[in-house]
């Protein structure tokens, strides 16, 4: 395939100077707390129900917080996830659509395509379009957990891929997502895979059931049948090592989410320890505990942004072990959350119950606790030492 698909040695890649200065840390920051804390916090019960913000992540966008991730932004990795943690901590939902969002735009600058990273990229990082990821299946079926859904057949000029994919957020009229396909040879047999975008209008889009929660992600099911994809929409060829190179980032991005869920949670905690403290101190997992845990997850996750596109299997593993880390730290503080305010926790309305089912969705989303704990345990034998019988 061309070159422009090919991945960058590490030392072309290193970051220069932002192209939108105005998006310096401070601003970037102050206006993400601002819609954080004001129409953010006032919308989230809605879009809890099922209202999707596109006008408040179209707000984050211009504001800097859906692009400075970014390699022409800065590759200010540490950055997004204060961002995103800034938002989850009012609405998880939200900062989840800010994952999706930033993953997808990921995606397009490392495909070094022409076609995507030009305007396209540039309205995607300012929050002028929007876009998701549709790598849930494809990130299983990679660890061996299911089997790639969307398959690929190789036709004059690019492919012909059909399927269907159970459920992808962030996606809708107009919008587009990464995507993965199985590229299929003699007797159905998967030769190599393939990344593309794909435009939602030139799919068969259909209502999910309705989740506990989370359901203003605008999440559907989606399928494609005979799409043809073209050179300008390919983002890898193959997807594996593209993958690969970008796993690191991709996980460690999703750590925002978490982290402000259970930032949320323990501010719901603080809210009754004037009053309720005196009986709440019986409870486990109180807000000292839960803040200086936070503190530490935080620290190590800002350390680890700062060299997303390491390679190596132990960061590798050290990214998986600090995501689910902070998915059990989202659980616990969610629920402790709960238990300390007690029944006024307990309505629907309230932030707290709320949370526990953003936390258990933190928990799941790909890749879920388990998957992760999957992952660490084949990485750790694949680097145990070899004995001379085999390994040790």
């Amino acid at each position: 395939m061309p070159s422009a698909l090919a991945l960058r040695p590490a030392e072309d890649r290193l970051a220069a100077a932002p192209d939108r200065p105005d998006w310096t840390d401070a601003a970037v920051l102050a206006a993400t707390q601002a819609i954080a804390d004001g129409p953010l916090s006032a919308a989230a019960a809605k879009i809890d129900r099922g209202a999707y913000p596109l006008e408040l992540l179209g707000r984050l966008g211009e504001a800097g917080a859906l692009g400075v991730h970014l390699d022409r932004h800065g590759a200010r990795l540490g950055l997004s996830i204060a961002a995103m943690q800034a938002a989850s901590r009012a609405c998880g939902a939200t900062g989840f659509l800010m994952w999706c969002h930033d993953v997808c735009g990921l995606y397009l600058e490392q495909s070094d395509n022409p076609a995507l990273t030009g305007a396209v990229l540039d309205a995607h990082a300012a929050g002028r379009t929007f876009g998701g990821t549709a790598l849930s299946n494809p990130m299983k079926a990679f660890a061996g957990i299911e089997p790639i859904l969307l398959r690929a057949r190789r036709v004059p000029g690019g492919y012909r891929v059909s399927g269907m994919l159970p459920w992808v957020s962030h996606i809708g009229p107009g919008q587009y997502c990464g995507a993965i396909a199985g590229v299929t040879g003699p007797g159905d047999t998967i030769s190599h895979e393939i990344m593309f975008r794909l435009a939602c209008d030139r799919a068969e889009l259909r209502p999910c059931p309705h989740f506990s929660g989370m359901e203003g992600t605008s999440t559907w099911g989606l399928r494609v049948d005979d799409l043809f994809v073209g050179h300008d929409d390919l983002i890898a060829d193959p997807a594996r090592p593209f993958i690969g190179r970008i796993r690191g980032a991709f996980i460690l991005l999703q750590c925002g989410m978490g982290l402000g869920v259970a930032e949320g949670s323990l501010d719901s905690m603080l809210a009754v320890e004037e009053t309720l403290g005196h009986v709440n101190q019986f409870l486990d997992d109180r807000p000292d505990t839960i803040a200086a845990e936070l503190a530490e997850l935080r620290a190590r996750v800002m350390r680890l942004a700062e060299t997303p596109y390491d390679g190596s299997t132990d960061t590798l593993i050290d990214v998986l072990d600090a995501r689910a880390q902070i998915s059990e730290l989202a659980l616990r503080a969610s629920q402790s959350a709960l238990l300390h305010q007690g029944a006024r926790g307990y309505l629907m309305s309230a932030a707290p119950q709320r949370r526990i089912r953003e936390a258990h969705f933190v928990a799941i989303v790909t890749p879920a606790i388990k998957h992760l704990r999957w992952e660490m345990a084949r990485l750790s034998r694949e680097t145990l030492p070899h004995s001379e019988g085999g390994r040790a």
